[in-house]
């Protein structure tokens, strides 16, 4: 199984960009998916998860900017951001979980200018 996540960019404060991760086998039966980052020097955190295709969980520093929707015909999760801060600057990476397996993309760097 493989994740591919794609979309990142520069943009500038106030900017949107959408986040695509393109999975490789089915995803219908994938009940977690979530979008994840990490900036420098700092540890990897949430960002918004999508458990059983309609649950869904935001960060507190997204919630109300960022949207977590997946495709379960296109096999892909996307992340909808949008109002973008220079803290939104990371690397994002697309996560799911098939059995007691982790799956992690490799990851879509994200920067936001001032």
């Amino acid at each position: 199984v493989q994740l591919q996540a794609y979309g990142g960019g520069l943009v500038h404060t106030g900017g949107s960009l959408r986040l695509s991760c393109s999975v490789s086998v089915s995803i219908f039966r994938l009940n977690f998916m979530g979008w994840y980052r990490q900036a420098p020097e700092k540890e990897r955190e949430m960002v918004a998860t999508i458990r059983s295709g309609v649950r869904k969980n935001y960060a507190e520093s997204v919630e109300g900017r960022f949207t977590i929707s997946r495709d379960n015909d296109k096999n892909t999760l996307w992340l909808q951001m949008n109002s973008l801060k220079p803290e939104d600057t990371a690397v994002y990476y697309c996560r799911t979980r098939i059995g007691n397996t982790e799956v992690w993309g490799q990851g879509t760097q994200v920067t936001v200018s001032s």
